[in-house]
């Protein structure tokens, strides 16, 4: 009796622990990680250079998984990314593109701004090489106009030159001038004599007499005239043919004309004067 008792409550006791087992609560599953997937795209488009792709899901991933680690780890590399990216750009002299990667590379790492110093460093020094070379270049071009425009001055100056020693070379050359026709005063120069009364020997007007003798010294020394003297005594010839001699000789010393008088006591004084070719 007391033996079957005994298996009874081994049989009770047996059951009661099952049941409890059964409804204790179950431990914790295996944690899934939802954004695994997104981190290995990322890390696809950082191994594939897709840059613009990369700063896409990381963005995404930013807002959908604030505060996790991986995070700035691949905030790290996609900012090395684009600093390769903008080291081959300035190997190749594409200074804007190497310029716009260091921009979203210290957008990406604002808080290590030594990550992107040594690209940054380069970029401004090929930019002042740029800039000597462009002031080498615009000192050099204003070089080259003040040159030319000293040499077109000096073209300038040597034609003035030259045009001025032409005009004096033409000044020098002596055209020959027209022979000024003579100017008869008192006889025809195309008669074979002319006739000059002398009024004023009768009345003895002396003054009168000296200015027509002046007038008459002119025309025998132009036209080189022989002189007749024709008067009423020979003391009149003896007074007026010095007169006329001294006239003539003031204008033209190397000049002596041929002179001879004619007496005519009852007949006007009057001179002949004719012209010799």
């Amino acid at each position: 009796m007391i033996s079957y008792a005994s298996r009874c409550l081994s049989i009770l006791a047996i059951s009661l622990l099952l049941a409890a087992c059964q409804s204790a609560p179950q431990g914790p599953g295996p944690i899934t990680d939802e954004l695994l997937g997104d981190f290995r795209l990322l890390e696809q488009s950082l191994a594939e250079d897709q840059l613009n792709a990369a700063e896409s899901q990381l963005k995404s991933l930013n807002v959908r998984a604030s505060g996790d680690a991986r995070l700035e780890v691949y905030q790290r590399q996609l900012a090395e990314a684009y600093l390769r990216q903008g080291q081959a750009a300035l190997q190749v002299g594409d200074l804007e593109r190497a310029a716009k990667a260091l921009g979203r590379a210290r957008m990406l790492m604002p808080q290590a701004p030594a990550l992107t110093t040594g690209l940054g460093g380069a970029i401004a020094k090929v930019r002042q090489t740029e800039l000597d070379a462009a002031d080498i270049a615009s000192n050099a071009a204003e070089q080259a106009g003040a040159q030319a425009q000293a040499a077109r001055g000096e073209q300038a100056r040597q034609l003035r030159q030259a045009a001025e020693r032409q005009a004096a070379a033409l000044r020098a050359i002596q055209l020959p001038e027209e022979a000024p026709v003579p100017h008869a005063q008192l006889i025809d120069p195309a008669a074979s004599s002319s006739a000059i009364a002398l009024p004023m020997l009768d009345s003895r007007d002396n003054q009168a007499l000296y200015r027509l003798l002046d007038a008459v010294a002119a025309d025998v020394v132009t036209f080189r005239c022989t002189v007749v003297i024709q008067v009423r005594q020979a003391g009149d010839y003896l007074w007026l043919a010095p007169l006329l001699k001294a006239r003539i000789e003031r204008l033209d010393p190397d000049f002596s004309p041929v002179m001879s008088q004619v007496i005519e006591p009852d007949q006007a004084p009057q001179l002949l004067l004719s012209p010799q070719p």
